[in-house]
């Protein structure tokens, strides 16, 4: 059963700080597993991919080749109905969209004392997009990862896919198609995060790695940080839904199942300032765990990980919420808008009775690819930035450098840098 907190009690404080502090991902420790298998792919490149192609998806690549070719992706992506694609294609072109608007503006100005200063937005010149396989097929993570890439200009997309018994998932097919990505190799696990990190004969390597992954890619991931940028480590999914007693708990039920089906280690959290309300939803989420073809998964995680927690008011809910820090947050209130202004940390917010988290995971527009485990304390979701970088621009002239220089000068004196100063002293003995 999930855990029940109410505010009002004399433990709720050591309860609840519990729930925060609770793990949720706690794999056995695969490290060595996964830097022995960095290792064989640096050492042997494609010889290691194929190898351990055949060896966890049964996938002869020495005869398929480790690269999809297009002809391959254009027969699997046909096999997807009208109406799937339709779909997809209004997801993706909300989501180009909408990472369209966060292309930020260069900038370059002259100062008081006549320094020119700037800086300059360019883009990445490869990313490594994963793409999990096994379970179940998520071709919005493909639009998510793939489409800020894209409109952010990288010039080389590379697609590592799992493909276990060398079946090609359609619907990830027509996504990867539909988002014009360059390149889609088959190779998954920490194997396919190698190969992007550091290359072999056939995958060159990338500059940055992104999407989502089970423990071994995310611990792979962590292992090549460093020789490339990784986005923020997913962990298990999470959602904190604010609701008081006017919504219908059936609804506030199945938004908590939304995500308590994505593995047994999710997490959904209800505060409610109704107690009556929080029970009826209990109620609900109980009734419809029983039709779910996912039921057991959602069951285990609810059982597990769910709470149901009252407050005296919802205008207690920001502070509690702020130190959950949660991956999604709805406000299914009256006034969202004004709640949410008083939130500091959430992944994304979803505001009204009308705006259930999964229109957030398909069609709104806003990155899906969000920090978990209070990871929103520090950390943005996925974004059109994480494509590319920014360099700052200094430019001084004879004049301007005569009004700064001394005091750089004095500084690189005091630090002990005797040829920082001197690059400057140089120049000013010429003015």
């Amino acid at each position: 059963m999930p855990i029940e907190l109410n505010a009002a009690q004399p433990d709720f404080e050591a309860r609840f700080d519990a729930l925060v502090k609770s793990k949720r991902d706690a794999e056995a420790d695969m490290g060595d597993t996964v830097a022995k298998i960095i290792a064989d792919v640096r050492a042997r490149g494609d010889a290691a991919l194929h190898d351990m192609n055949q060896k966890f998806d049964r996938v002869d690549s020495r005869k398929l080749g480790l690269r999809i070719s297009d002809a391959e992706i254009d027969a699997a992506a046909a096999k997807v109905d009208a109406a799937t694609m339709a779909a997809l294609e209004t997801a993706a072109e909300r989501i180009r969209a909408f990472h369209a608007r966060q292309k930020p503006s260069d900038d370059f100005y002259t100062d008081a004392q006549g320094v020119g200063l700037g800086h300059r937005w360019t883009p990445l010149d490869a990313a490594g997009l994963y793409v999990p396989g096994g379970k179940a097929a998520y071709p919005s993570s493909v639009l998510m990862n793939a489409l800020p890439a894209m409109v952010a200009g990288v010039r080389r997309v590379a697609v590592c896919v799992p493909t276990p018994g060398e079946e090609l998932n359609p619907l990830v097919m027509a996504a990867l198609k539909l988002a014009g990505v360059h390149e889609v190799y088959r190779v998954g696990g920490a194997q396919a995060v190698a190969a992007l990190a550091y290359g072999t004969e056939s995958i060159k390597a990338v500059d940055k790695i992104t999407g989502p992954g089970n423990a071994y890619v995310a611990a792979a991931k962590r292992q090549v940080f460093g020789q490339v940028g990784i986005d923020n480590p997913a962990g298990p999914s999470e959602i904190l839904v604010v609701a008081d007693k006017l919504n219908d708990p059936d609804w506030i039920a199945a938004d908590l199942l939304s995500q308590a089906e994505h593995d047994e280690v999710a997490q959904s959290v209800l505060i409610t300032d109704d107690a009556d309300f929080a029970a009826r939803v209990g109620h609900a989420v109980t009734a419809r765990l029983a039709s779910m073809p996912r039921g057991n998964i959602a069951a285990a995680s609810w059982a597990k990980f769910g709470a149901l927690i009252t407050v005296p008011s919802l205008a207690a809910a920001p502070l509690l919420i702020d130190r959950i820090a949660p991956e999604h947050l709805e406000l299914a209130i009256e006034d969202p808008e004004a709640l949410a202004a008083h939130v500091r940390h959430a992944g994304a917010i979803f505001l009204g009775r009308y705006t259930p988290e999964a229109i957030g995971d398909y069609v709104a527009g806003p990155n899906h690819v969000l920090p978990t485990a209070g990871a929103a304390r520090f950390a943005s979701g996925l974004n059109l930035l994480d494509f590319m970088k920014r360099t700052t621009l200094v430019r001084c002239d004879a004049a301007s450098l005569a009004k700064i220089g001394p005091a750089a000068a004095k500084l690189a004196e005091a630090e002990g840098l005797h040829a920082h100063g001197l690059s400057v002293t140089i120049r000013l003995d010429q003015t």
